[in-house]
């Protein structure tokens, strides 16, 4: 099971890295396209996402798995870098912060409605647009000005 989670988190990493594209054309859209993957890997691969968030795998003792897991994270943290550099001083959270909450957005999302089993919620709006709007507001409590919805 060790291996099957180390193996998702290396597929998770590669699609975060592959939407995230540097940053590119802006971090707001990188941004949107990273959260169109974290749901897209949990309703494609649900198998792995499973090992990877609900198995209980420890990566204590699992150096494999911990580093596989700091890499897919370091995705959502340099996103994370992007975004802060664009937020007012005064009372910027740490990008790690801001990383760890727009994860644990992400991860709710996908939890409840973004599945591809039978344990999928109804929602009478798409995942994507359901996690875009919530980092929106979120990046907005952060004082980031000029946000809005934006196509991929």
């Amino acid at each position: 099971m060790v291996d099957i989670a180390r193996r998702g988190f290396e597929q998770f990493e590669l699609a975060l890295a592959k939407a995230w594209k540097g940053g590119q054309p802006d971090p707001l859209r990188a941004l949107q396209r990273l959260g169109a993957a974290y749901l897209e890997f949990a309703r494609a691969e649900p198998a792995y996402y499973s090992s990877m968030f609900e198995a209980g795998i420890p990566a204590n003792g699992n150096p494999a798995l911990a580093l596989a897991g700091d890499r897919a994270f370091g995705v959502l943290l340099t996103a994370a870098e992007s975004l802060a550099s664009l937020l007012p001083d005064q009372g910027r959270p740490p990008a790690r912060m801001i990383a760890l909450h727009i994860w644990a957005l992400s991860h709710g999302v996908a939890a409840l409605f973004g599945r591809g089993d039978e344990g999928r919620r109804a929602l009478p709006m798409p995942a994507q647009d359901l996690l875009e709007a919530g980092v929106l507001v979120y990046l907005r409590g952060l004082g980031l000005t000029g946000l809005k919805n934006q196509s991929n």
